[in-house]
Protein backbone atom coordinates (compact mmCIF):
# COMPACT_ATOMS: atom_id res chain seq x y z
CA UNK A 1 0.00 0.00 0.00
CA UNK A 2 1.60 3.34 -0.92
CA UNK A 3 1.42 5.51 2.05
CA UNK A 4 4.80 7.33 2.20
CA UNK A 5 6.62 9.76 -0.62
CA UNK A 6 10.25 8.71 -1.02
CA UNK A 7 12.76 11.28 -0.92
CA UNK A 8 15.76 11.00 -3.32
CA UNK A 9 18.43 11.35 -1.39
CA UNK A 10 21.27 13.77 -2.91
CA UNK A 11 24.72 13.77 -3.29
CA UNK A 12 26.85 13.33 -0.18
CA UNK A 13 24.15 10.76 1.19
CA UNK A 14 25.08 7.25 2.09
CA UNK A 15 24.26 5.08 -1.07
CA UNK A 16 24.89 7.37 -3.82
CA UNK A 17 21.43 8.42 -4.40
CA UNK A 18 19.10 5.58 -2.64
CA UNK A 19 16.17 6.97 -1.51
CA UNK A 20 14.95 7.45 1.53
CA UNK A 21 11.60 6.39 3.11
CA UNK A 22 10.43 8.54 5.42
CA UNK A 23 8.33 7.64 8.68
CA UNK A 24 4.20 6.84 7.87
CA UNK A 25 1.76 8.84 10.46
CA UNK A 26 1.35 5.69 11.68
CA UNK A 27 5.17 5.15 12.84
CA UNK A 28 5.40 8.70 13.94
CA UNK A 29 2.57 8.37 16.29
CA UNK A 30 3.66 5.15 17.34
CA UNK A 31 6.87 5.99 18.06
CA UNK A 32 6.53 9.10 20.07
CA UNK A 33 4.10 7.13 22.56
CA UNK A 34 6.90 4.44 22.86
CA UNK A 35 9.00 7.32 24.25
CA UNK A 36 6.25 7.86 26.90
CA UNK A 37 4.40 4.96 27.59
CA UNK A 38 5.70 1.14 27.50
CA UNK A 39 4.02 -1.18 25.72
CA UNK A 40 -0.21 -0.80 25.33
CA UNK A 41 0.88 -1.55 21.73
CA UNK A 42 -3.06 -2.88 21.15
CA UNK A 43 -4.16 0.14 22.80
CA UNK A 44 -2.51 2.51 21.10
CA UNK A 45 -3.50 0.55 17.29
CA UNK A 46 -7.16 0.91 19.08
CA UNK A 47 -6.47 4.87 19.49
CA UNK A 48 -5.38 4.86 16.19
CA UNK A 49 -8.71 2.97 14.38
CA UNK A 50 -10.65 5.34 16.35
CA UNK A 51 -8.62 8.35 14.87
CA UNK A 52 -8.99 7.07 11.70
CA UNK A 53 -12.63 6.03 11.40
CA UNK A 54 -14.24 9.12 13.94
CA UNK A 55 -15.73 6.33 16.30
CA UNK A 56 -15.38 6.76 19.87
CA UNK A 57 -13.21 4.80 22.51
CA UNK A 58 -13.84 3.20 25.86
CA UNK A 59 -10.96 2.03 28.03
CA UNK A 60 -12.12 0.36 31.14
CA UNK A 61 -8.65 -1.03 33.26
CA UNK A 62 -7.80 -0.94 36.65
CA UNK A 63 -6.29 2.37 38.37
CA UNK A 64 -2.17 2.98 37.36
CA UNK A 65 -2.33 1.49 33.74
CA UNK A 66 -1.40 4.89 32.21
CA UNK A 67 -4.90 5.30 30.69
CA UNK A 68 -4.62 8.94 31.07
CA UNK A 69 -1.11 9.23 30.13
CA UNK A 70 -1.57 7.35 26.89
CA UNK A 71 -4.71 9.62 25.51
CA UNK A 72 -2.61 12.90 26.43
CA UNK A 73 0.46 11.39 24.88
CA UNK A 74 -1.40 10.82 21.79
CA UNK A 75 -3.28 14.25 21.35
CA UNK A 76 0.18 16.10 21.56
CA UNK A 77 1.65 13.57 19.45
CA UNK A 78 -0.27 14.94 16.59
CA UNK A 79 -1.17 18.50 16.39
CA UNK A 80 -4.84 18.43 17.53
CA UNK A 81 -6.98 20.50 20.36
CA UNK A 82 -7.17 18.79 23.20
CA UNK A 83 -9.28 18.51 26.72
CA UNK A 84 -9.50 16.54 29.58
CA UNK A 85 -12.78 16.29 31.97
CA UNK A 86 -12.56 14.66 35.26
CA UNK A 87 -15.86 13.45 35.82
CA UNK A 88 -17.42 13.70 39.21
CA UNK A 89 -20.59 13.03 41.09
CA UNK A 90 -21.58 17.06 40.89
CA UNK A 91 -20.56 17.88 37.09
CA UNK A 92 -23.39 19.47 34.95
CA UNK A 93 -23.86 19.18 31.27
CA UNK A 94 -23.32 22.69 31.31
CA UNK A 95 -19.86 21.90 32.16
CA UNK A 96 -19.49 20.04 29.36
CA UNK A 97 -21.73 21.34 26.75
CA UNK A 98 -20.88 25.29 27.76
CA UNK A 99 -23.80 27.67 28.76
CA UNK A 100 -25.04 31.62 28.51
CA UNK A 101 -23.72 34.23 30.76
CA UNK A 102 -25.08 37.27 31.45
CA UNK A 103 -22.84 39.88 30.79
CA UNK A 104 -23.28 42.84 34.07
CA UNK A 105 -22.09 45.44 31.58
CA UNK A 106 -24.13 45.39 28.90
CA UNK A 107 -26.92 43.22 29.93
CA UNK A 108 -26.88 40.62 26.85
CA UNK A 109 -26.37 37.31 27.21
CA UNK A 110 -22.69 35.87 25.77
CA UNK A 111 -22.20 32.13 25.21
CA UNK A 112 -19.41 30.34 26.84
CA UNK A 113 -18.25 27.38 25.18
CA UNK A 114 -17.04 24.20 26.77
CA UNK A 115 -14.54 21.59 26.43
CA UNK A 116 -16.48 19.58 24.42
CA UNK A 117 -15.28 22.00 21.53
CA UNK A 118 -12.27 20.00 20.83
CA UNK A 119 -10.67 17.30 18.53
CA UNK A 120 -10.11 14.93 21.14
CA UNK A 121 -11.86 15.03 24.92
CA UNK A 122 -10.68 12.73 27.37
CA UNK A 123 -13.65 11.89 29.58
CA UNK A 124 -11.94 10.46 32.73
CA UNK A 125 -14.07 7.75 35.03
CA UNK A 126 -17.09 8.51 32.90
CA UNK A 127 -19.14 6.34 35.35
CA UNK A 128 -18.90 8.76 38.02
CA UNK A 129 -21.08 11.32 36.50
CA UNK A 130 -25.18 11.49 36.69
CA UNK A 131 -27.26 9.72 33.83
CA UNK A 132 -27.88 13.29 32.80
CA UNK A 133 -24.41 14.21 32.29
CA UNK A 134 -23.45 11.06 30.31
CA UNK A 135 -26.47 11.85 27.96
CA UNK A 136 -25.75 15.15 27.20
CA UNK A 137 -21.90 14.08 26.33
CA UNK A 138 -23.44 10.82 24.17
CA UNK A 139 -25.44 13.22 22.50
CA UNK A 140 -22.53 15.31 21.41
CA UNK A 141 -20.70 12.41 20.27
CA UNK A 142 -23.50 11.12 17.63
CA UNK A 143 -24.84 14.03 16.80
CA UNK A 144 -21.88 16.02 16.77
CA UNK A 145 -23.14 19.47 17.53
CA UNK A 146 -24.63 20.58 20.68
CA UNK A 147 -27.56 23.48 21.40
CA UNK A 148 -26.93 26.20 24.16
CA UNK A 149 -29.57 28.29 24.74
CA UNK A 150 -31.05 29.07 21.70
CA UNK A 151 -28.30 28.81 19.38
CA UNK A 152 -26.53 25.30 17.68
CA UNK A 153 -22.81 24.56 17.13
CA UNK A 154 -21.30 22.41 15.53
CA UNK A 155 -18.40 20.46 16.83
CA UNK A 156 -14.96 20.60 15.29
CA UNK A 157 -13.64 17.93 12.89
CA UNK A 158 -12.32 15.70 13.48
CA UNK A 159 -14.48 15.21 16.98
CA UNK A 160 -13.41 12.42 18.80
CA UNK A 161 -14.33 11.11 22.49
CA UNK A 162 -12.45 8.44 24.35
CA UNK A 163 -13.61 8.11 27.53
CA UNK A 164 -12.51 6.29 30.51
CA UNK A 165 -13.76 4.01 33.48
CA UNK A 166 -12.28 1.96 36.49
CA UNK A 167 -14.15 -1.56 36.76
CA UNK A 168 -13.91 -2.13 40.48
CA UNK A 169 -15.52 0.96 42.49
CA UNK A 170 -18.79 0.74 41.82
CA UNK A 171 -19.49 3.13 44.89
CA UNK A 172 -20.69 6.22 43.61
CA UNK A 173 -20.57 5.65 40.01
CA UNK A 174 -23.54 5.33 37.28
CA UNK A 175 -23.19 2.48 34.57
CA UNK A 176 -23.69 3.29 31.37
CA UNK A 177 -26.72 1.51 29.99
CA UNK A 178 -26.68 -0.62 26.85
CA UNK A 179 -28.10 2.07 24.39
CA UNK A 180 -25.29 4.46 25.86
CA UNK A 181 -22.56 1.93 25.43
CA UNK A 182 -24.09 1.37 22.18
CA UNK A 183 -22.00 5.02 21.02
CA UNK A 184 -18.45 3.62 21.38
CA UNK A 185 -17.48 1.99 18.55
CA UNK A 186 -14.47 0.63 20.35
CA UNK A 187 -14.19 -0.70 24.26
CA UNK A 188 -11.02 -1.88 25.29
CA UNK A 189 -10.23 -3.45 28.42
CA UNK A 190 -6.68 -3.06 29.44
CA UNK A 191 -4.61 -5.36 31.43
CA UNK A 192 -1.40 -5.37 33.51
CA UNK A 193 1.98 -5.15 31.48
CA UNK A 194 4.18 -8.12 30.89
CA UNK A 195 6.71 -9.12 33.85
CA UNK A 196 9.49 -7.38 31.46
CA UNK A 197 7.61 -4.11 30.53
CA UNK A 198 6.60 -3.39 34.43
CA UNK A 199 10.48 -3.38 34.87
CA UNK A 200 11.22 -1.11 32.81
CA UNK A 201 8.69 1.46 34.20
CA UNK A 202 10.63 1.33 36.75
CA UNK A 203 13.73 2.07 35.09
CA UNK A 204 12.37 4.98 33.57
CA UNK A 205 10.79 6.58 36.94
CA UNK A 206 14.18 5.86 38.22
CA UNK A 207 15.99 8.36 35.38
CA UNK A 208 13.09 10.73 35.24
CA UNK A 209 14.76 13.07 38.41
CA UNK A 210 13.95 16.34 39.44
CA UNK A 211 12.19 19.33 38.35
CA UNK A 212 12.82 22.56 39.40
CA UNK A 213 9.70 25.16 40.11
CA UNK A 214 10.77 28.44 41.77
CA UNK A 215 13.24 27.99 44.95
CA UNK A 216 11.51 24.60 44.93
CA UNK A 217 11.57 21.22 43.07
CA UNK A 218 9.37 18.28 42.62
CA UNK A 219 10.06 14.58 41.18
CA UNK A 220 9.33 14.14 37.82
CA UNK A 221 6.92 12.23 36.19
CA UNK A 222 5.91 10.79 32.95
CA UNK A 223 3.77 13.47 32.18
CA UNK A 224 6.72 15.88 31.86
CA UNK A 225 7.86 14.25 29.08
CA UNK A 226 4.92 15.63 27.00
CA UNK A 227 6.35 18.90 26.15
CA UNK A 228 7.74 18.70 23.18
CA UNK A 229 5.67 19.79 20.02
CA UNK A 230 3.65 17.04 17.69
CA UNK A 231 5.30 15.13 15.72
CA UNK A 232 2.31 14.92 12.75
CA UNK A 233 -0.02 17.82 11.68
CA UNK A 234 -3.92 17.38 11.43
CA UNK A 235 -3.61 17.46 7.71
CA UNK A 236 -1.50 14.15 7.91
CA UNK A 237 -4.21 12.67 9.74
CA UNK A 238 -7.02 14.14 7.20
CA UNK A 239 -5.19 12.50 4.54
CA UNK A 240 -4.72 9.13 6.23
CA UNK A 241 -8.19 8.64 7.32
CA UNK A 242 -8.59 9.51 3.29
CA UNK A 243 -6.55 6.03 2.90
CA UNK A 244 -8.09 4.56 4.86
CA UNK A 245 -11.51 4.66 3.17
CA UNK A 246 -9.73 3.25 0.05
CA UNK A 247 -9.34 -0.04 2.34
CA UNK A 248 -10.97 -3.18 0.42
CA UNK A 249 -13.33 -4.99 2.42
CA UNK A 250 -14.44 -8.57 0.47
CA UNK A 251 -17.71 -9.59 -0.09
CA UNK A 252 -16.98 -12.45 1.82
CA UNK A 253 -15.58 -10.08 4.86
CA UNK A 254 -18.85 -8.66 5.15
CA UNK A 255 -21.04 -12.06 5.21
CA UNK A 256 -18.80 -13.08 7.94
CA UNK A 257 -19.24 -9.77 9.81
CA UNK A 258 -22.98 -9.82 9.55
CA UNK A 259 -23.20 -13.74 10.43
CA UNK A 260 -21.21 -12.59 12.98
CA UNK A 261 -23.76 -9.76 14.75
CA UNK A 262 -26.66 -11.87 13.92
CA UNK A 263 -25.84 -14.73 16.14
CA UNK A 264 -25.18 -12.33 18.89
CA UNK A 265 -29.21 -11.85 18.57
CA UNK A 266 -29.80 -15.73 17.81
CA UNK A 267 -27.76 -17.61 20.85
CA UNK A 268 -29.92 -18.50 23.72
CA UNK A 269 -27.31 -17.40 26.22
CA UNK A 270 -27.66 -13.48 24.48
CA UNK A 271 -30.64 -11.47 25.89
CA UNK A 272 -29.82 -8.36 24.15
CA UNK A 273 -27.58 -8.62 21.12
CA UNK A 274 -25.84 -6.49 19.00
CA UNK A 275 -27.32 -3.60 16.38
CA UNK A 276 -26.18 -3.60 12.78
CA UNK A 277 -24.40 -0.25 14.59
CA UNK A 278 -22.45 -2.94 15.66
CA UNK A 279 -21.41 -4.35 12.04
CA UNK A 280 -20.85 -1.06 10.90
CA UNK A 281 -18.21 -0.49 13.81
CA UNK A 282 -16.67 -4.11 12.88
CA UNK A 283 -15.84 -2.94 9.00
CA UNK A 284 -15.10 0.29 9.21
CA UNK A 285 -12.52 -0.60 12.18
CA UNK A 286 -11.14 -3.37 10.51
CA UNK A 287 -10.27 -1.06 7.61
CA UNK A 288 -8.75 1.18 9.70
CA UNK A 289 -6.56 -1.72 11.44
CA UNK A 290 -5.79 -3.10 8.13
CA UNK A 291 -4.10 0.52 7.33
CA UNK A 292 -2.70 0.37 10.73
CA UNK A 293 -0.88 -3.02 9.42
CA UNK A 294 0.39 -1.96 6.06
CA UNK A 295 -2.39 -3.51 4.18
CA UNK A 296 -5.08 -1.84 1.53
CA UNK A 297 -7.50 -4.96 2.33
CA UNK A 298 -8.75 -6.23 5.47
CA UNK A 299 -8.85 -9.77 6.79
CA UNK A 300 -10.15 -12.51 8.88
CA UNK A 301 -7.14 -11.69 11.54
CA UNK A 302 -8.83 -8.16 11.89
CA UNK A 303 -12.57 -9.29 12.56
CA UNK A 304 -11.22 -11.82 14.90
CA UNK A 305 -8.85 -9.15 17.03
CA UNK A 306 -11.46 -6.73 17.24
CA UNK A 307 -14.54 -8.87 17.42
CA UNK A 308 -14.06 -8.27 21.76
CA UNK A 309 -13.54 -4.80 21.62
CA UNK A 310 -16.56 -3.53 19.31
CA UNK A 311 -19.40 -6.53 20.37
CA UNK A 312 -19.00 -7.46 23.89
CA UNK A 313 -20.26 -4.43 25.15
CA UNK A 314 -22.95 -4.44 22.94
CA UNK A 315 -24.63 -7.87 24.38
CA UNK A 316 -26.08 -8.80 27.78
CA UNK A 317 -26.63 -12.12 28.45
CA UNK A 318 -29.65 -13.58 30.03
CA UNK A 319 -29.96 -14.26 34.21
CA UNK A 320 -29.75 -17.86 33.65
CA UNK A 321 -26.54 -18.09 31.39
CA UNK A 322 -24.82 -15.89 34.61
CA UNK A 323 -26.48 -18.71 36.96
CA UNK A 324 -24.47 -21.35 34.77
CA UNK A 325 -20.99 -19.37 35.39
CA UNK A 326 -21.23 -18.03 31.42
CA UNK A 327 -19.32 -14.95 30.76
CA UNK A 328 -19.86 -12.33 27.78
CA UNK A 329 -16.68 -13.19 26.82
CA UNK A 330 -16.98 -16.69 26.80
CA UNK A 331 -19.85 -16.40 24.74
CA UNK A 332 -18.22 -14.41 21.97
CA UNK A 333 -15.33 -16.60 22.02
CA UNK A 334 -17.72 -19.64 20.78
CA UNK A 335 -19.80 -17.21 18.57
CA UNK A 336 -16.61 -16.29 16.68
CA UNK A 337 -14.98 -19.47 16.49
CA UNK A 338 -18.05 -20.72 15.36
CA UNK A 339 -17.76 -18.50 12.41
CA UNK A 340 -14.49 -19.16 11.56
Amino acid sequence: MERDVSVMGGEGLGGGGASVRPPSFVELVRGRVAEVVVGQDVVVERLLIALFTGGHLLLQGMPGLAKTLLVNTVAKAIDLQFSRVQFTIDLLPSDIVGSEILDGRTGDFRIHKGPVFTNLLLADEINRAAPKVQSALLEAMQERRVTIGNQTFTLPAPFLVIATQNPIEQSGTFELPEAQLDRFMLCHRLSYPAVGEEEEVLRRTLRLGLREDGRGAVPRTAFDLLSRGPVASLEALVRSMGEVQKVHVSEVFVRHAVELVRRTRETREVEVGASPRAGIALVQAARARAYVHGRDYAVPEDLFALAEDVLLHRIRLRYEAMAEGLTGAAVLRRLVSDVA
